[in-house]
């Protein structure tokens, strides 16, 4: 609410208030003065009050169209993230499609289908990302983060996974022949119909990983693998896995 200025007082009165000591004062006190009244005759004027109004109300109708938009702004940054990856397809590199594919995964947007192929992409972090019948063939992902990832019948062929994060990650009917996992963190991954064939885990974390159920790993390197479950190994062995250590390789 706007409180009423309070009439000032006459030139007169406020020269005398002044006194004749200060007399040198009397043009800055002047000014003082003007600039009281005009501020007196401004406080009173109703048009100013009514732009003050209509300055605040302006300011709830931005806030409001703000919020009534926020889901168009959603739909055009997803559009624009969608298109980085899009146009970057096939090619090497990053291109954006780090960014672009970490937004889209912190938005819940399912990544189903994404071709990634061939891409630089360490250190990506897609987190309970949906990734069902993705592409990352040939794919650059050292030091990524891919815990509790839906990868199932993904392309993950010669896909450079080394020191990635894997735990509880699905890899039901997925395609991780000749993928580089040295390094990698399996735990309790569900590996059920995987292809492993020419896959290098050697120091991999197989701690409670579901093998049970895997389609093939021949030629698979186990050589020094961390925690692997009872009886996987020779299970492995016996179906045309090899140890063969990195100096060797």
């Amino acid at each position: 609410m706007r409180k009423p200025r309070e009439r000032p007082v006459s030139w007169k009165i406020r020269k005398q208030n002044l006194g004749a000591r200060r007399k040198w004062m009397t043009p800055f006190v002047a000014l003082d003065w003007i600039c009281e009244w005009a501020a007196f005759g401004l406080a009173n004027w109703a048009f100013l009050e009514v732009l003050e109004y209509l300055g605040s109300f302006s300011i709830l109708v931005a806030v409001i169209f703000y919020f009534s938009e926020s889901g168009a702004r959603i739909k055009q940054r997803h559009y624009q993230a969608w298109q980085v990856i899009n146009t970057a397809q096939g090619k090497g590199g990053s291109g954006g499609r780090i960014e672009a594919l970490q937004e889209l995964n912190a938005d819940h947007v399912p990544l189903v289908g994404v071709d990634v192929s061939s891409a630089f992409l360490q250190g990506l972090n897609l987190s309970r990302a949906n990734l069902l019948r993705s592409d990352f063939s040939s794919a650059d992902l050292r030091n990524s983060n891919f815990t509790a990832v839906d990868f199932t019948f993904a392309n993950l062929h010669s896909a450079n996974l080394r020191n990635a994060r894997l735990d509880d990650a699905k890899f039901l009917q997925t395609d991780l022949s000749n993928a580089d996992l040295t390094g990698s963190n399996l735990v309790a991954a569900d590996l059920t119909g995987a292809i492993l064939d020419d896959a290098d885990l050697t120091r991999a974390n197989l701690r409670n990983v579901v093998w049970q159920h895997l389609a093939s790993i021949k030629r698979t390197n186990l050589h020094a693998v961390v925690n692997a479950p009872e009886g996987f190994v020779a299970w492995a062995m016996s179906n045309g896995a090899v140890d063969v250590p990195e100096a060797e390789q």
